[in-house]
């Protein structure tokens, strides 16, 4: 019988709610719901199916950090740093990513419903225009509507 865990470190945890800096560190399955961690440095840091509903990370560096099946439905990303996170089946819903970096981001299997991305980086690089709500709407897209109808796209050249 294998003795893996699949428990967050307690210390790192302390360290975290503590200073709002936690490198490299082991949160996986962590419950940080409704935490105050705006400006935290999160980066690199695995948080693989901890639960940070309602949690405020606005302006929270969590680049290259693992949130797979992370749940941060209603949490406020508003100018986080997720660049290269990994948000594989994280739940995202109603989450307010407005103006945050998401360039390289895997958002596979992400719920993204009635999350706001307006402002941010996609994951290509591209900046979600205002209003980009459930999906990341580039100029690219509002390039092709016809007489900026928002329900009428051309087809065609």
């Amino acid at each position: 019988m294998s003795n893996l865990s699949y428990a967050f470190s307690q210390a790192d945890l302390d360290k975290l709610l503590a200073t709002k800096r936690c490198e490299w560190c082991d949160l996986r399955n962590a419950d940080l719901s409704g935490a105050q961690l705006s400006g935290a440095t999160i980066s690199n840091s695995s948080l693989s199916g901890a639960n940070l509903t309602d949690a405020d990370l606005s302006y929270a560096n969590l680049s290259g950090a693992f949130l797979s099946y992370a749940n941060l439905s209603n949490a406020k990303l508003s100018g986080a740093y997720l660049r290269g996170a990994y948000l594989r089946g994280a739940n995202l819903s109603k989450a307010k990513l407005n103006n945050s970096n998401l360039l390289n981001a895997n958002l596979t299997d992400a719920d993204l419903s009635d999350a706001n991305l307006s402002g941010a980086t996609w994951k290509d690089g591209k900046k979600c225009e205002e209003g980009s709500i459930n999906a990341c709407k580039s100029g690219s897209d509002l390039d092709k509507r016809v007489d900026g109808h928002p329900d009428m796209i051309k087809i065609g050249p």
